[in-house]
Order: C-alpha cells, then structure tokens, then sequence
C-alpha cells in the first residue's frame, strides 16, 4: 500500500480516469499471476472477516477482478472459511457472552435447529437480513456442528453472492466499454446490471415469504411454550 499510494495520489485513484487508463495494465498483471492473486485474495477475505468486515465489498471486488463464475466461487469458499473461523474463535472466547446477550431471545429458533439443524441453518443463511458479523456468531447459540456450519454457509450463500459478484463483474464491463464516465441510467440499463437486480429481487421476496412461513411454525408452538418464550425475529433484510 505504500508502494502504492507513493506512485499516485488518493485523487488519482478516485478518478475514473485513472481506473479506465489501468484497465489492461491490471488485467495483464493479473494474467501473469493469476495463481498468486487468487491465493492472495482469499487469505485476504478470510482475514477480512476475521477483522469483522462486511462480505458485499469483498464481493463486488471479487467480481470486478476475477469475473463473474470464478469471482463467485473464489469469494464463496473464502467467506465460508473466514466465517467458520470467526464462528470457532467465538466458541472458544465468546460463547458465554453470547448466550448472555441473545440466548433467550433465540428459543424458538433453537427448538427449530434441534429438528434438523442443517436444513434451518441452510435457510438461515440463505435468508440472510442480519449484519454480517452477527450471522456468523450468532449459530453459537444454536451449537450448529462445524461440518454443517460450513457447508451450509458454503451452499446458502451462494445465491446472494453470485448476485453480487455478477455486479462487480457488469461494472467492469462498463468501465471498458466506455471511455467516459457512464451515467447512472446507462449503468442502470445494462444487462449485466439490471439481470443481477432482478435476481436480488426475487430471492428478497423468497426470503420474506420463508421468514413468513418461519414465523406461522412460531405460532404453532403451544401458547403455554410461547408464554415462556421471549423470541423475536432480529433482522431486516440487507446484503452480506
């Protein structure tokens, strides 16, 4: 980074210009080291999740520089791996707290992990709609087994985050197709763009229709249960 920022400024960087003039320059780089960066990256992103970061700019950036299909499985196996991590180190060092702060509130969803615990936590993280950083810790209370930790992180994510890497991937195709600034409209209006959009609407209204459903199996439990319980959906749908 010091290298970096001793050859061009912040503004620099910042233009438009500067990135459409480096386009090749960066794309022949990562031609010839396309290995090491790939390597690179992934520790990258694991250690960004370790340090709490969100998943969307990892991901939009997986796809801008690797392309939309091997952006996506790069950024999935990475995140998959930073979030086991972060999920063992709360094990380990926070678990108390955690069961502290949110046990109570997570009854209901706890009697629906007992039942089949690979199936909810699937659609717990396909839904999504929490910050980042809690999705990952959260399943501590839940006890969810290590395997089934990552292969359902591995598998529910994937959708929200081909999305957002065919994004990062439509952003780079503008930026070198067009040698001035796009308007929002033009970016708008792109098919790598829009497609993408449409795709995060319909799993936002698949997410809410299985957070309804979610919410009817509640409403099911015997009301001398419910009475014990203090559950509440803690989530807004957002990205990862």
């Amino acid at each position: 980074l010091y290298y970096f920022f001793s050859k061009f400024s912040l503004q620099e960087v910042s233009s438009y210009e500067f990135i459409k003039n480096n386009v090749d320059y960066f794309s022949n780089l990562k031609n010839k080291n396309y290995f090491t960066l790939i390597i690179t990256f992934f520790f990258f992103v694991v250690i960004w999740v370790l340090l709490l970061g969100f998943g969307s700019p990892v991901a939009l950036a997986s796809g801008f520089i690797f392309g939309k299909w091997i952006g996506t499985i790069l950024i999935t196996i990475s995140l998959s791996f930073g979030s086991l991590l972060l999920y063992l180190i709360t094990i380990f060092f926070f678990k108390d707290l955690v069961h502290q702060k949110l046990g109570n509130r997570m009854v209901f969803l706890r009697e629906l992990f007992n039942k089949n615990e690979f199936l909810y936590f699937l659609i717990y993280r396909f839904v999504g709609g929490i910050p980042f950083v809690i999705a990952n810790t959260l399943p501590v209370i839940f006890n969810v087994k290590i395997t089934n930790y990552f292969l359902g992180t591995l598998i529910g994510m994937t959708p929200q985050l081909f999305i957002v890497v065919s994004i990062g991937s439509g952003l780079e195709k503008i930026i070198d197709a067009n040698t001035a600034p796009p308007s929002f409209l033009e970016i708008i209006l792109s098919k790598d763009i829009y497609l993408p959009l449409i795709a995060f609407l319909i799993i936002v209204i698949i997410s809410l229709f299985l957070k309804k459903k979610i919410i009817q199996i509640k409403y099911l439990v015997p009301l001398d249960r419910l009475a014990r319980t203090t559950f509440s959906l803690p989530w807004k749908y957002s990205t990862t």
